[in-house]
C-alpha cells in the first residue's frame, strides 16, 4: 500500500466513532460518542430482519416519556445489512432520559403488526395487550441515567401469533 493509501485510510479510520466492540457508530449525530458530551449509545438488539429503518427516539421529560411528539432527539437510519445496531443519540445534558427504538421493517413509515417491532431503553416487560391499549412502560422501568456516553441496549419485541417478544420468544 502506497503512502498516500495508508494516509488516507487512516484519516477515514481517524474520523468514524467507534463503539465499543469496533464498530462504526451510526446516525448523524456519531460524532457526539466520542465521549466529551452526554450521550446515549443505542445497541439495537434482536432484529427480526435487515430491512427497512430503525427509529431511535429520545424522551427527557418522565411525565411524557413516549407521548407523540415529546422526544427530544430523533434518529432514523435505514438498517445496515449486516454487523452491530449502534446509534448515537445526543442530550442537552446530564440527566435521565428515556429511550425508544421502532423497527420499521419495509420502511413505509406506517405500523405493520406482522413485521415491525419496538423496544424500550430498561427493555421493560411489554405485552401485546399493552401496545393495543397504548399503555405506557413506568417511567422507574425506563430511565438511563446519563453523565457522559452512556451505553443503552434495546431487545425489539415483534407480535408472535397472540404474543409480544423478543424474536425466538414465541417458540
Amino acid at each position: 500500500m502506497s503512502k498516500l493509501m495508508s494516509l488516507i485510510v487512516g484519516l477515514i479510520a481517524a474520523a468514524t466513532p467507534l463503539s465499543a466492540a469496533g464498530a462504526a457508530v451510526l446516525g448523524p449525530h456519531a460524532d457526539d460518542c466520542d465521549g466529551a458530551k452526554p450521550a446515549m449509545l443505542v445497541r439495537v438488539e434482536g432484529l427480526k430482519s435487515r430491512t427497512g429503518t430503525v427509529r431511535v427516539q429520545a424522551y427527557g421529560d418522565p411525565a411524557r416519556y413516549f407521548d407523540k411528539g415529546a422526544y427530544l432527539e430523533r434518529v432514523e437510519i435505514r438498517t445496515p445489512a449486516s454487523g452491530p445496531v449502534e446509534v448515537c443519540v445526543p442530550v442537552p445534558h446530564p440527566g435521565v432520559y428515556a429511550v425508544s427504538v421502532r423497527h420499521d421493517a419495509n420502511g413505509n413509515g406506517s405500523v405493520d403488526i406482522g413485521s415491525d417491532g419496538g423496544g424500550f431503553s430498561g427493555n421493560p416487560s411489554y405485552s401485546l395487550f399493552d401496545a393495543m391499549f397504548k399503555r405506557k412502560p413506568s417511567p422507574v422501568q425506563v430511565q438511563v441515567h446519563v453523565t457522559g456516553l452512556t451505553p443503552v441496549p434495546v431487545v425489539l419485541n415483534y407480535v408472535h401469533g397472540t404474543s409480544l417478544g423478543p424474536i425466538g420468544a414465541g417458540k
